[in-house]
């Protein structure tokens, strides 16, 4: 659908509205093949009527007069105007000493908002309870949710990571799937999404964005990161689009040292900053500026974005006329740490245009630092409190002038909802990319003269996967689990050198995608040898660039890619393989010489 953004030549917003009208249409008629058995927590926007009309009504919002907004500011003393650009980290799983510590910035410096991370929903359903009681504003509060609450609770949907949606040819479902997740949100009192990811991902080497961008097409990234966007926001969820000005091409992990990107602006005009001027034309309520050296835009020694005025002033908020909020990334990630220290590294965020300062390492030395900064003239107490005023405004847009404690009842099933279920199943088949089918291996047929094998790398039960294919293929399980001894590798090997065909799906080490899957040279070489010597369908469930670890796979009789180990991903890779679900996904990386790019069959 969003071709219309680059090809047509009607007005941009009327594009915009015509896009929205067309996928709620299509939301529609899918909400009608749903069960009506089943109720659903699904809270309304406490939102204006226009909001979901015009795709610049949060960023007016963010900047216009506001009497509720101008009562609580004149409630506040300076240093509570100060502490209300102040979000700090919260768990729901680390006990009662955690709590009281975030008890006391609550109540004592008056923060303005929360980060929570890992925990569980109820847990943290009554953890934000407590917190919003206690708290003399209502607090802002957020999660660095990029593919849904369950990336970081437990007993909640994990949809798919950007790399896998990158795949999906229809990004109606990437809308779909942003709706989801900001009724996630509601449900659990939070209103603030950090994501979506619109960093361009072409360094394969990336340790840190990788799987988590959306591809290395800055089209595919600007469409599905503005589909994912506008429905966290039309529902009621400040979408954040990061990492400013563009973390696709590193090799340095910013939580742990200060990247840097040599490229100046023709470079990052041409690439890096297209989603982000996409998104900023399309509303996007907020920005994140990454810890990330760019000597051609700052010059200033180890100089991250993050803290430079050039970058967040000059280019973000001047030039390309960004008047949402602009958060820093953590400050307390090494990109900052290693060479500032906390209070200065506050100071100098706020002096270079951020709205609001996201995981300090301590508020008490951060808002002594501020106002000694303000005294001595570096920072405007005049500024801060219209930053302050702009973040009373998001609270007031995401309906916390109109606070209510969230309901304990029936989280876990308002959690799981059947559209929720059936967007992530049409999300999974979708994605499904087929990049070799040699004489149409797959689909497979069940012949008695056949002898076929399921072998799974990486895993020592039987997966999802191998169990959805039995309903259909005789074919005995194995399994290649890490470190397994060279005796019990040998007798394998010559068990499946048996075989006439071997169904080999590949798993990695943990839920989460793999920059590198962890299988010894030993492992890796048996499935070469399988997939030189034998028929093999090779099945991924993990980072398309992991591809590289298996210097045969392109010879694979068939090779399809799944991108993750998701359930949903499991059984629709198993349906793609006995012919009951047709391939649709296309690779949204270039992994190397043999697979690059677009292709899929």
């Amino acid at each position: 659908m969003l071709f219309i953004f680059k090809q047509s030549a009607l007005p941009r917003h009327f594009c915009l509205l015509l896009f929205w009208c067309t996928l709620c249409f299509l939301g529609c008629q899918e909400k009608k093949e749903q069960p009506h058995d089943t109720v659903v927590f699904k809270p309304q926007p406490v939102l204006p009527q226009d909001t979901i009309k015009y795709p610049n009504a949060l960023i007016t919002a963010l900047n216009r007069q506001n009497d509720w907004v101008d009562s609580v500011f004149n409630r506040l003393t300076p240093d509570e105007r100060i502490t209300q650009l102040m979000m700090v980290e919260v768990f729901s799983n680390q006990g009662e000493k955690h709590l009281k510590d975030v008890l006391l910035l609550v109540k004592k410096y008056k923060i303005g908002g929360l980060i929570f991370f890992q925990g569980g929903p109820v847990r943290q359903a009554r953890m934000t309870n407590l917190l919003q009681e206690a708290s003399k504003v209502p607090l802002l509060i957020g999660m660095d949710a990029e593919n849904g609450i369950g990336m970081r609770m437990d007993s909640a949907i994990q949809y798919p990571l950007p790399m896998l949606l990158g795949a999906i040819n229809n990004d109606s479902l990437i809308y779909r799937m942003g709706v989801e997740m900001a009724h996630e949100f509601r449900r659990l009192g939070m209103h603030l999404n950090f994501a979506p990811v619109v960093d361009v991902n072409n360094n394969p080497q990336n340790p840190i964005i990788s799987y988590r961008a959306f591809g290395e097409n800055k089209e595919d990234v600007s469409s599905k990161s503005l589909a994912q966007m506008m429905g966290m926001q039309d529902y009621g969820i400040i979408a954040t689009a990061k990492h400013f000005p563009g973390h696709g091409d590193t090799e340095v992990d910013s939580h742990h040292d200060l990247p840097i990107i040599p490229y100046g602006r023709e470079r990052l005009d041409s690439l890096e900053l297209h989603p982000f001027r996409h998104l900023i034309q399309s509303g996007v309520g907020g920005i994140m500026v990454g810890h990330i050296h760019m000597p051609k835009l700052d010059s200033a020694r180890h100089m991250p974005a993050s803290l430079s005025k050039p970058i967040v002033t000059g280019l973000l908020r001047n030039e390309l006329q960004f008047s949402g909020l602009i958060f820093t990334d953590a400050m307390v990630m090494k990109g900052v740490t290693k060479y500032f220290e906390p209070g200065e590294a506050e100071v100098m965020a706020l002096e270079a245009g951020n709205d609001v300062l996201e995981r300090l390492v301590s508020v008490p030395k951060a808002l002594a630092a501020i106002k000694a900064a303000i005294k001595e003239g570096r920072l405007s107490q005049k500024e801060l409190d219209r930053r302050c005023k702009k973040v009373l405004a998001a609270k007031y847009w995401v309906g916390l002038h109109s606070y209510e404690p969230v309901p304990l009842e029936n989280i876990y099933q308002d959690l799981h909802s059947s559209s929720a279920q059936e967007t992530l199943r049409q999300l999974a088949e979708g994605s499904l990319t087929m990049l070799i089918n040699k004489r149409n291996q797959i689909p497979i047929e069940n012949k008695k003269r056949k002898k076929v094998a399921s072998l799974a790398v990486g895993a020592n039960e039987p997966t999802l996967f191998q169990e959805t294919l039995s309903k259909t293929i005789t074919a005995p399980n194995f399994f290649l689990p890490r470190r397994l001894s060279k005796k019990n590798r040998e007798k394998l090997r010559k068990q499946l050198l048996k075989y006439d065909l071997v169904i080999i799906s590949i798993y990695g080490p943990s839920i989460r995608p793999s920059n590198n899957l962890g299988f010894s040279k030993e492992e890796q070489d048996l499935v070469n040898e399988l997939i030189r010597k034998k028929r093999c369908v090779v099945v991924l469930f993990d980072n398309a660039y992991t591809l590289n670890q298996f210097s045969n796979i392109h010879q694979a009789t068939s090779l399809v890619v799944g991108y993750q180990k998701l359930k949903a991903v499991q059984t629709a890779a198993a349906k793609l393989v006995v012919g009951d679900l047709q391939p649709q996904g296309k690779l949204p990386v270039t992994v190397n010489h043999h697979f690059q790019y677009g292709q899929g069959l």
